[in-house]
């Protein structure tokens, strides 16, 4: 039999199938073979009787890796789909189908011992075999016989290894090697059947989407409608027909607290995947999922490549949250793919958020979704007040500090009323930059084209694009001044200012620097619900599905922060941050507050976050983005080139702009932008960036779209690399 090989190497030069000789292997099989002069990993991808090359020369299968397909022929499918949608290696897209210690057998089922007794008498009759005085052994044998079997580890800890090994010798017990699952967050959940008799709005919304089981839905809920536990209920229903689902969430932060509520629902059926696992509780939960001891898998953006079969519902909760496209290699849009796996299991998709995008809302108006809307809190009670403050004005009066005297004011009276808030200031660190005042130097990182952050706590400056750590300077490197100042202000000063207002109020921060370890999310989370702090400060990672009933006070401390990018989506993100946000005040029964801190007090954006308009915003976004020719009414194509030779990148790039040239001249209606520059980020992990702009047409992008990408096919230049994007979030 000859098999299609795709070899587990990540290069262009090698991204074609490979045929190889081999009898009972099963497509989807991770195989080892013979690859020029080494062994290497790779996947069979197809069956078939006859090669195109000589059979005589086609190499052997040296053998499997694993005694199952690790990829069903459903994911293989998927990957072919991927693979013409964003032009990706085959490789690339394979490893997003597994875990990723999987590769190189970096990872393998647990094994441990389990105890349990090899006789099958009453215990008294075993006790009166054991001397009275081997305590330990008969409280050992009393525990197996009112327990029963019981992994070894535990026996040890718990009655010495001694007795063990004097029972095991006796052959009053033995032992045999399990699998032991690695479970993450092993004590979250109860397991308890937990449900809420579902309000009016919240019944209206499971009914329509449940419906139609095919069908694709757009769930527009105001913050605290209750669109959680329209999710949960139709999984249940999904469920309950043998089939399963997929629920994602956009930060690793939020899974904590949705997988609790998935747990307490179903129990042991719910598997976590997300990058923040260990090596081997990421591999067991795949595991669980694909043997089918699991039925709902959660995660982020990575949990919808869950080696799941017969999907019944797929979920995406805050749609519009940037983290659901890939902005590195593999390149891919999330919703894509879970439209794409939705299709093809006959599943229902369904997408909610309170802030849409403006892309999502459109195709729902068009179509394309069925939208469903929610605009009420569960609780009747209203959305939270907005008050909009100028620190233009507290400038003038001479207040140069972080907080406006709003603000202050309204900290004062929740504390005092025994109440939280929470601070958003979507930029951590302690402040933004470290400049001389003599000179003008500014500390940036020699490898990518960034200003070095100040982290005071560890007395450090870092690099937030490639991590890169940095001594702090106590003279410029310049002029030898040692006079420094320092530029926006971070989560970490803003954590110091509290602590100087109000010295007794315990402060809690949450950003990328407190959350590095798997359950540092959770923690923080769980100490701030139990009222353990009265305040929580932090980045994006608070604005969004978090419930705190105490919380009656949100502080927006930068609300022009994200307003003036050069991106087409900087208003779009600001309204939905801003909402997001101050969606997290007021979920119970007092009424919350909301202090929006701005120097554009005017902007008709933060107005309508302010309202918490997103029919108004839509309405004005899109009146902009039509004559505009910008997404939904378009598509971008950025070509991106990387490289540590300029000269390389910028020859590279020349070339093939002069191929597209030639393109649009052939298809002059549908492009509405074409142009060639370097990146706004010129450099990153030593390598320097250029890129190439498109606006296509929508109705022309399947014609136009592979021949953009059989350009950037062509001959390469060594030590370029090139990556085509579809509708990108990020265009630095």
């Amino acid at each position: 039999m000859i098999y299609s090989v795709i070899v587990d190497l990540s290069a262009n030069e090698v991204d074609r199938i490979f045929d190889y000789k081999g009898e009972g292997y099963i497509v989807g099989t991770r195989v080892l073979v013979n690859f020029g002069n080494r062994q290497t990993e790779g996947y069979i991808i197809e069956e078939k009787q006859n090669s195109d090359y000589d059979p005589n020369k086609l190499k052997e299968i040296i053998r499997p890796l694993e005694d199952f397909p690790a990829i069903s022929s459903e994911m293989l499918s998927l990957g072919k789909y991927m693979r013409d949608e964003y032009h990706l290696r085959w490789a690339d897209i394979l490893r997003l189908f597994i875990p990723a210690e999987m590769r190189g057998s970096r990872v393998k089922s647990l094994f441990k011992q389990q105890v349990r007794l090899s006789v099958d008498d009453s215990l008294d009759k075993i006790l009166d075999s054991l001397k009275p005085n081997a305590t330990m052994q008969r409280d050992l044998v009393t525990f197996l016989y009112l327990n029963g079997a019981t992994l070894a580890e535990t026996l040890n800890s718990e009655f010495g290894s001694s007795a063990l090994r004097a029972l095991k010798q006796k052959g009053i017990v033995e032992t045999q090697d399990i699998v032991v699952r690695r479970t993450p967050y092993k004590n979250m959940g109860s397991g308890v059947n937990l449900r809420h008799t579902l309000l009016s709005s919240q019944q209206r919304a499971v009914d329509t989407v449940l419906s139609d089981r095919t069908g694709k839905y757009l769930l527009h809920g105001v913050t605290g409608s209750g669109k959680t536990e329209v999710y949960l209920t139709v999984i249940e229903k999904i469920v309950a027909e043998g089939k399963t689902c997929i629920m994602l969430v956009p930060e690793i932060s939020l899974t904590p607290a949705m997988l609790k509520q998935l747990r307490d629902r179903f129990g042991d059926t719910v598997a976590l995947i997300h990058s923040g696992l260990s090596a081997g509780e990421r591999y067991d939960e795949w595991l669980r999922l694909k043997n089918g001891e699991a039925q709902i898998a959660i995660g982020a953006r990575s949990a919808v490549f869950a080696p799941l079969t017969n999907i019944g519902a797929i979920i995406i909760d805050e749609e519009h949250d940037s983290s659901y496209v890939s902005d590195f290699n593999p390149r891919y849009n999330t919703v894509d793919v879970a439209e794409f796996r939705a299709n093809q299991s006959g599943a229902l998709l369904l997408l909610g958020s309170a802030t849409p995008s403006i892309c999502s809302y459109y195709n729902a108006k068009c179509g394309k979704y069925k939208l469903i809307e929610m605009p009420e809190r569960i609780n009747k009670q209203p959305l939270p007040k907005v008050e909009i403050v100028d620190m233009r004005t507290e400038t003038r009066k001479g207040n140069k500090g972080i907080f406006s005297s709003v603000l202050r004011d309204r900290l004062e009276q929740t504390l005092r009323e025994g109440n939280q808030a929470m601070l958003f200031l979507n930029r951590r660190g302690y402040s933004s930059f470290l400049m001389c005042t003599k000179c003008g130097y500014v500390a940036k990182c020699t490898d990518c084209d960034v200003t070095l952050t100040v982290h005071r706590e560890d007395n450090r400056l870092k690099c937030h694009y490639c991590g890169k750590p940095y001594y702090m300077l106590d003279k410029c490197p310049n002029c030898k001044s040692d006079s420094f100042r320092q530029g926006k202000i971070g989560t970490q000063q803003v954590v110091e200012q509290l602590s100087k207002l109000f010295p007794d109020v315990k402060v809690l921060r949450m950003d990328a620097d407190t959350t590095q370890t798997k359950e540092s999310h959770g923690k923080i989370l769980e100490a701030f619900r139990k009222g353990e702090a009265q305040i929580l400060v932090g980045t994006q990672m608070i604005a969004k599905g978090h419930d705190f009933p105490k919380v009656t006070l949100v502080g927006i401390l930068d609300g022009d922060q994200s307003l003036y990018h050069q991106d087409y989506l900087a208003t779009e993100r600001t309204f939905q941050l801003i909402t997001q946000v101050a969606g997290r005040s007021g979920r119970d029964k007092d009424v919350g507050t909301v202090v929006l801190q701005t120097y554009t007090p005017t902007h008709d954006c933060l107005l309508l976050a302010a309202r918490q308009d997103y029919k108004s915003f839509y309405e004005m976004e899109i009146n902009i983005r039509r004559p505009s020719h910008f997404p939904p009414f378009s598509e971008i194509i950025r070509i991106l080139y990387t490289g540590e030779k300029e000269k390389d990148c910028i020859d590279q790039l020349t070339e093939q702009y002069a191929q597209i040239i030639d393109l649009k001249t052939r298809y002059v209606q549908a492009f509405y932008y074409l142009d060639k520059m370097r990146c706004p980020l010129k450099r990153a992990e030593k390598k320097f960036r250029f890129q190439i702009l498109i606006k296509l047409s929508t109705d022309s992008v399947k014609e136009i779209l592979p021949q953009i990408y059989s350009v950037c096919d062509g001959k390469k230049r060594n030590g370029v690399q090139i990556f085509v994007e579809r509708n990108p979030q990020n265009l630095s």
